[in-house]
């Protein structure tokens, strides 16, 4: 008798069958895993040559290559980014929103920022006499800075050609203009009439700025911020500080943004740009810096105080920050890092992190953005209100002073208002001219603006005193 075979219709067949099935799917499994292994380590080795190799050099870039353009034909990436600083874009308390103006000749801008004058007319009495009290803007991205600072009517005063060291890519013009030496050119374009000056740069702020062409390293090229941070350090104990060869490179994501967005004023004659840190970073250090050389930017036009005006004391005030002391540079949280592809890059478009909450803030801060958003617009909302209240003290202040020259008080008086006046209105500036609407340092920017009270109460109690009546002449007795 035969074997019995098996076939599909008995239970034997019906195993074989699954077998083969199963048997090929796992084939086609195993086919497909691989493939996709396969796949992965090969888009892992593409993203790794990329990431060695991060630009194309397709145009050579030297030390005299100011037009961004051009650097932007080996960094597109960056370079589209850098373009987007065009854009106006408002937060709650800060940006800037385009108003619609016709052109002139005169000035051929078709659009401006708001008027902060208009916004606040209390701003032209704290600085009545001063070529701020003339124009005064929101602040416009770095796309503007050149084009606003060469059509501010504040030329109805005359500038000088030291502001473009923070309005302009001003590097290569100090080398030309130096033979080759930044500082002697530095020298000489400070003492420039400013029309003079604005022949010598073309762009605002560019690539050439803040990096190397070379390596790509970050680096300084502002002559005041070389000299100014020695003297911060001396003040702190460091003696002859080198930031090229001293600073981390954390550090230096912060000192290329310090080259212009800090306090400075013009020394000497020459109007040479100096950063006033020889005592230290703090507004009361600085100021206390200002008290000890008499120095006046200009005479209070209502009162005759001598008046200093603050600039943009971002850097300064960060530093008094949270964030300063964990560590946290500017470029952290305005220039972020972003994934493009394989590559990592810093977000080119310097904004303000509350529009891109998700990669400024949240990287850190592991908690909603609304929550992380409503933080910030509280401590800016609470800041605000307070210079509020500063401002119309400093206002009421300034009155007092014009009611006690029309009344003839006594100079002694008078000028320990003047003095309470100028201090004040420091401090208040420092907040208002300050970027950040508090944000930076909060508490530090509250203990201004409560010593801008101090000194403005001072001033009001000089101004209310009376003359001691003398002492009655004694009657003599028969």
């Amino acid at each position: 008798m035969s074997e019995p075979t098996s076939d599909a219709r008995t239970p034997g067949g019906t195993r074989l069958k699954r077998f083969v099935w199963l048997a090929g799917l796992l084939v086609v499994v195993v086919a497909v895993a691989a493939f996709g292994v396969t796949a992965l380590l090969v888009n892992i080795f593409e993203r790794r040559q990329e990431a060695r190799e991060p630009f194309f050099r397709v145009v050579e870039i030297t030390d005299d290559t100011v037009d961004p353009s051009i650097w932007g034909k080996n960094f597109p990436l960056q370079y589209d980014l850098y373009q987007r600083t065009v854009d106006m874009q408002r937060t709650r308390f800060g940006g800037s929103e385009a108003i619609p103006r016709t052109p002139t000749d005169a000035d051929p801008r078709t659009e401006v920022a708001r008027s902060r004058l208009e916004l606040d007319p209390r701003l032209k009495r704290m600085w009545a006499g001063y070529p701020f009290a003339i124009d005064y803007r929101e602040a416009r991205g770095h796309a503007y800075m050149l084009e606003d600072q060469t059509f501010t009517q504040r030329h109805q005063v005359q500038q000088y050609g030291n502001c473009m060291a923070c309005h302009s890519s001003a590097y290569v013009a100090y080398k030309q203009l130096g033979d080759g030496d930044i500082f002697k050119g530095f020298d000489i374009m400070n003492q420039m009439p400013y029309e003079e000056a604005r022949q010598y740069v073309e762009h605002p702020v560019s690539c050439i700025d803040c990096h190397d062409p070379e390596t790509m390293e970050l680096r300084i090229t502002r002559p005041a911020f070389i000299e100014g941070i020695q003297v911060a350090k001396a003040a702190e104990g460091v003696d002859d500080y080198d930031v090229h060869t001293m600073a981390t490179r954390q550090e230096m994501r912060s000192f290329v943004c310090a080259q212009c967005h800090v306090e400075y004023y013009f020394k000497g004659e020459e109007r040479r740009l100096t950063f006033p840190w020889h005592q230290g970073l703090k507004a009361d250090e600085v100021l206390d810096y200002f008290d000890a050389l008499d120095f006046a930017d200009w005479t209070h036009a209502e009162t005759g105080a001598p008046m200093i005006k603050v600039q943009h004391p971002e850097f300064e005030t960060w530093s008094q920050g949270i964030h300063a002391r964990s560590g946290v540079s500017c470029a952290d949280c305005h220039m972020p890092y972003k994934r493009v592809g394989a590559l990592k890059i810093s977000d080119h478009q310097v904004r303000s992190p509350l529009l891109n909450i998700n990669n400024s803030c949240q990287t850190c801060h592991r908690v909603p953005e609304n929550e992380l958003k409503e933080r910030a617009e509280n401590i800016q909302a609470k800041t605000i209100e307070m210079t509020d209240v500063s401002m119309g003290a400093l206002i009421d202040l300034i009155d007092g002073i014009k009611a006690g020259q029309e009344g003839n008080l006594p100079e002694t008086r008078l000028n320990e208002a003047r003095m309470a006046q100028r201090r004040a209105s420091f401090f208040i500036d420092w907040v208002e001219s300050e970027n950040s609407s508090g944000f930076h340092a909060s508490q530090e920017t509250a203990r201004l603006l409560f010593k801008a009270m101090d000194y403005i109460r001072q001033g009001q109690v000089a101004l209310a005193e009376t003359e001691a009546e003398p002492e009655p002449e004694p009657v003599e007795s028969e």
